[in-house]
C-alpha cells in the first residue's frame, strides 16, 4: 500500500483510531470527499455499464413446498447468484423497526456511539467498525457498521447491546431464523441433499452475523465506494435494503451491473462463496457493490449465515456422487475466513484460496 498523505494520516486518526467513524467526519462538517475516499477513475461506477432493463428474479414464496417455488430459487442461485423473496412471513413492522433501530443508534451523539467501538465494546458480540479493513485499503469505504453476533438464547452478552436497538435486533433475528432454514433446505434440495443434520447445520449456518450498515450522505457519492466490488463469504447473505437503493450486483455480462431497486417488504438474498465451493459451482456467488446517497443516510441489515470457525467445508459429497471432479480443496472455514480479512475488498479473489 503506498504511503498516504499527512492530511490522509490525519484522517486515519480521527476516524479510525478515534473511534469517530464516517458519520462522525461527516456530522463535523466535511463539504468535499477527502482524499483517503476518492476511488481511482477506473475503480469507479460507470453508469453506461449499467443495465437498467435487467433485474434479478423476485419470487413469491408464500408456498415454500411448491415445485415451482423451489426451481425458481435454484434457478435463481445458479443463473444470477442474487434474488428477491416477498411473503416470506416476516411482518412488515419487524422490518420496518429494525431499519429504525439502526437510524437511531447512528443518530447517537458521538460518545455514545464509541462506547461500542470495537476494542473498546463492553461485549465481544457487538462491535462497531468501519470500512472494511482499513489498516488494508488504501481506499476507505463509505460505511460504517455495527456487527452483532447473534447466539439464541445468550442473554447475557445481548443485555449489553446498546439499549436504543438491542430488541429490535432479536427480534428480528428470531423472525429471519425459519426463513433463512428454509431457504438452505430448498437449495440443498437442488443439489441432492436430503436432509440437514445437526453435522451439516454447523458447516451451514452455525450462529449468524447481523450488522447495520450505514452510509451516510455523501457530498460526491460518485467518486466514493460505499462498498467496493466483492462476494461474500458466507453460506447464503439475508439482506434488508431501506427505500434508499444504491446496491448492484454484476451482471452475466462480466463487465456490466444491474440496480436492485428496494422492494417493499422484500428480502434480498445471495449465494455466498461457501455455497458456491458447496455446490462445485452449481450456485453462484456473485460481485455486488454499494454506492453511498447524496442526499440522504443509507442503512442496510444484512445477516450473514456462514459455517462455524472450525467447521470444514468443500464440495457435497452429493455433488460429486456421479464421479463429478472437485473444483475447490476442502478448507476449515476460519483459515478462509482470515484470509477474506487480510486484504482490502477485491472482487472474487478469495475464492482461488479454496480451488484446487
Amino acid at each position: 500500500m503506498p504511503p498516504r498523505s499527512s492530511n490522509s494520516e490525519k484522517i486515519i486518526d480521527f476516524v479510525v483510531n478515534k473511534g469517530n467513524g464516517i458519520k462522525g467526519l461527516v456530522d463535523a462538517g466535511i463539504e468535499s470527499v477527502p482524499d483517503l475516499y476518492i476511488l481511482p477513475i477506473e475503480d469507479r461506477l460507470d453508469a453506461s455499464r449499467v443495465l437498467p432493463e435487467e433485474s434479478i428474479p423476485v419470487i413469491d414464496v408464500s408456498n415454500w413446498d411448491n415445485p415451482k417455488v423451489i426451481e425458481s430459487i435454484c434457478q435463481a442461485a445458479s443463473k444470477w447468484g442474487f434474488f428477491q423473496i416477498i411473503n416470506h412471513g416476516m411482518p412488515l413492522e419487524v422490518l420496518n423497526t429494525v431499519k429504525e433501530a439502526a437510524h437511531r443508534f447512528f443518530g447517537l451523539p458521538n460518545e455514545e456511539r464509541k462506547k461500542y467501538w470495537t476494542g473498546n465494546s463492553p461485549t465481544d458480540t457487538v462491535a462497531l467498525k468501519t470500512s472494511f479493513v482499513p489498516q488494508a485499503e488504501d481506499v476507505l469505504e463509505w460505511k460504517d457498521y455495527l456487527s452483532f453476533r447473534y447466539v439464541p438464547g445468550d442473554k447475557e452478552s445481548s443485555a449489553l447491546w446498546p439499549p436504543v436497538c438491542k430488541d429490535q435486533v432479536l427480534e428480528y433475528m428470531e423472525r429471519a431464523e425459519p426463513v433463512i432454514r428454509k431457504l438452505l433446505e430448498v437449495l440443498l434440495k437442488g443439489l441432492k441433499v436430503k436432509e440437514i443434520d445437526k453435522a451439516r447445520e454447523y458447516t451451514l449456518m452455525a450462529p449468524p452475523t447481523v450488522n447495520f450498515n450505514y452510509y451516510p450522505r455523501c457530498p460526491k457519492p460518485d467518486l466514493t465506494a460505499g462498498v467496493r466490488p466483492h462476494s461474500d463469504i458466507t453460506t447464503i447473505t439475508v439482506l434488508l435494503q431501506d427505500d434508499n437503493g444504491g446496491l448492484y450486483v454484476r451482471g452475466t455480462d462480466d463487465d456490466s451491473w444491474i440496480h436492485v431497486p428496494p422492494i417493499d417488504g422484500a428480502l434480498v438474498i445471495n449465494i455466498g462463496d461457501i455455497l458456491q465451493i458447496m455446490s462445485n459451482d452449481r450456485y453462484k456467488s456473485i460481485e455486488h457493490r454499494v454506492v453511498a446517497n447524496g442526499s440522504k443516510n443509507r442503512v442496510s441489515v444484512p445477516i450473514f449465515v456462514s459455517p462455524g470457525p472450525d467447521a470444514v467445508f468443500g464440495p457435497l459429497p452429493e455433488v460429486l456422487e456421479s464421479g463429478e471432479q472437485p473444483l475447490y480443496k476442502e478448507l476449515l472455514f476460519s483459515d478462509y475466513f482470515k484470509f477474506f480479512f487480510s486484504k482490502k475488498h477485491e472482487g472474487k479473489k478469495t475464492m482461488d484460496f479454496a480451488k484446487i
